[in-house]
């Protein structure tokens, strides 16, 4: 029981953006360039 929650912990999964090629989530939008499944959802700023 002592190392049963260790199976818990784990990182969250991360992939490539297809567009922009930067690290993101799967199923979630991409924070560098706001695209979602092939098209783009939010638009993003470019930082200062």
């Amino acid at each position: 029981m002592r190392r049963a929650y260790n199976s818990v912990l784990h990182l969250p999964q991360v992939d490539t953006c297809p567009q922009c090629a930067s690290p993101y989530q799967p199923h979630r939008v991409c924070p560098a360039c706001g695209f979602y499944k092939g098209r783009q959802v939010l638009t993003v700023e470019a930082g200062a």
